[in-house]
């Protein structure tokens, strides 16, 4: 990867996580999440002898990129709905909602559209993706190019081009420089592309409700995402359930002063 972070080993980054005291344990009990992003998934995830150990560990890793990405969402979304209540906007204000129009894939700029599409993604239907996706970090895509989503990709794009790809397609699964920039991209797709406009409606009324973002519930909108259609579905509730994965929707980052003071190696992640 043309990058200058480093791939940590996985047995730096667990201890990393023993320094922090970072464990889904932990997280079950408090919902607190270490905000510790890494930009690469250790090679060495696929040797990882115990099953449960490794989905851990993978699980570890793209959490707090999920919340990462979500909170970034959430400031977003908290401005958008500044400005809608304003009744009077300024000229950088316009600038601001006229960017995000763009960003949401809204030309007609629609505020009630904007406001749907602008939220953010369950995070316990993100992970199970992920892990769907990516055998639990071990793919190629995902070793390769940071690919935790299995976009596809037909433009000039940087890709990776699948084993068993047909004769007759020519798409090649997106890659990335960092693993946020794959769960980044992955939101947007859930929050623009016209396949998954069941997904937003009914995310939609999750909020209405005053809610929590029910990852479980959610992934039923998602037959589009896969070829395999409702049997995908049926795959992302079982890796929720069998994981144990809806008790990390209410989860969220704790304050980066949880970790000041600790001497951790950081050569591939940012704290």
């Amino acid at each position: 990867l043309d990058t200058d972070t480093v791939r940590l080993s996985a047995s730096t980054i667990k201890q990393l996580f023993e320094d922090t005291n970072y464990t889904l344990d932990d997280v079950r009990k408090t919902k607190l999440v270490k905000p510790v992003a890494l930009t690469l998934l250790p090679g060495e995830i696929k040797m990882i002898e115990s099953t449960k150990k490794r989905k851990d560990f993978f699980i570890q890793i793209v959490l707090p990129l999920i919340l990462q990405e979500n909170n970034n969402i959430k400031l977003d979304r908290k401005k958008l709905f500044n400005i809608i209540n304003k009744s009077h906007n300024s000229k950088i204000e316009k600038q601001w909602l006229n960017t995000k129009y763009k960003q949401y894939g809204v030309p007609s700029k629609d505020l009630s559209i904007l406001k749907i599409r602008m939220d953010e993604v369950p995070v316990s239907l993100a992970i199970a993706q992920a892990a769907k996706e990516t055998g639990w970090g071990t793919s190629r895509f995902a070793q390769e190019g940071n690919a935790l989503f299995g976009q596809w990709t037909v433009q000039g794009d940087r890709g990776i081009v699948p084993a068993r790809r047909d004769a007759d397609r020519f798409h090649k699964v997106k890659a990335f420089e960092t693993l946020l920039d794959a769960v980044r991209a992955y939101a947007r797709n859930l929050n623009t592309h016209r396949a998954y406009r069941k997904f937003r409606s009914d995310r939609a009324g999750f909020r209405q409700e005053g809610t929590y973002l029910d990852g479980l519930a959610l992934a039923s909108s998602l037959s589009k995402y896969s070829e395999r259609g409702d049997e995908y579905v049926k795959s992302l509730r079982s890796l929720i359930q069998s994981n144990r994965l809806e008790n990390l929707d209410q989860a969220k980052l704790s304050d980066k002063a949880d970790l000041e003071g600790r001497h951790v190696p950081l050569a591939n992640s940012a704290i």
